[in-house]
């Protein structure tokens, strides 16, 4: 399957799961809240590494798209509530106004709120045998204590080890698109943690380079916010320059601990255009 083909398919099963969040007698307010937050996406990178796995282990298409669906509804209601007032306060999310900005406080948090359920339900909505394991993982990954929840909370805290943080705030979805791949396929989710670490780790890393060396109209967010906010950042800690050596080794890291798997090759290429897009303009070489 092309890049292309694969990001037709996460945006059709996305459609999918957002009309049945909205449909019949919705609040229309809330439904285009919602839908204002997640269309149109990203790079959608969570689920095709979670299709991406899954395609890799053997999986039934159907449970491998409940899975990425539900990683990405879970993503998008993360971000409308770490863009509200009282976290991050920005007005700007993927070059459009937040949704707070657009639709006001009260509908920002039933959005994100109703986005964790609808993810959840996807996620329910995979075979019985794959559909309780894909929950647990969600759950794992989306709450306390080490799951995006905490990631959050991490940032009240006075003291923070940047590790710990990073694998909770912006790991913890990696490693369940990687789990879920799995589990959607009927494989052992433990061997693939640590691949869905590593690239959770990088995507942090570039994030915060990022932060400091793009400007909003590039990155289609606020720039400089970790500074402004005091947050921790692989910047802060390292510079620039160990920040992106630190990026490129996450990443070879993350090519080198893909378990064996029929699709072994396929998902080493995925990974290698991940790595690609993520390293910073002026370190990348031409594309393998």
């Amino acid at each position: 399957m092309t890049p292309g083909d694969l990001s037709t398919r996460i945006e059709g099963a996305i459609d999918a799961a957002l009309d049945r969040a909205t449909a019949r007698r919705a609040p229309a307010g809330l439904a285009a809240a919602m839908i204002h937050a997640v269309k149109p996406g990203g790079a959608r990178i969570r689920p095709t590494i979670c299709l991406s796995v899954a395609a890799a282990c053997g999986a039934d298409r159907a449970d491998a798209d409940a899975a990425g669906v539900a990683i990405e509804l879970i993503h998008c209601a993360s971000l409308v509530h770490d863009d509200l007032p009282c976290f991050d306060d920005a007005s700007v999310r993927r070059g459009k106004p937040s949704v707070h900005v657009a639709f006001g406080q009260p509908l920002a948090v039933l959005a994100g709120d109703s986005l964790i359920v609808a993810g959840f339900e996807a996620a329910g909505r995979a075979a019985p045998a794959r559909a309780l394991p894909l929950v647990m993982e969600l759950a794992h990954r989306t709450g306390m204590p080490g799951g995006i929840c905490a990631g959050q909370g991490w940032e009240s805290e006075p003291a923070i080890d940047l590790a710990t943080y990073h694998e909770a705030k912006t790991g913890a979805l990696f490693i369940a698109a990687t789990r879920m791949g799995a589990i959607a396929a009927g494989h052992d989710p433990e061997p693939w943690t640590e691949l869905g670490s590593r690239i959770g780790r990088a995507f942090q890393v570039a994030d915060d380079l990022l932060d400091v060396l793009r400007p909003e109209a590039e990155t289609g967010k606020p720039a400089g916010q970790d500074e402004r906010r005091g947050r921790p950042s692989a910047v802060v800690e390292h510079g620039i320059d160990g920040a992106t050596r630190l990026l490129e080794d996450t990443l070879s890291g993350a090519i080198a601990s893909i378990p064996a798997c029929p699709g072994e090759a396929a998902l080493a290429a995925m990974v290698r255009r991940t790595a690609q897009a993520l390293t910073p303009a002026h370190r990348r070489t031409p594309a393998e």
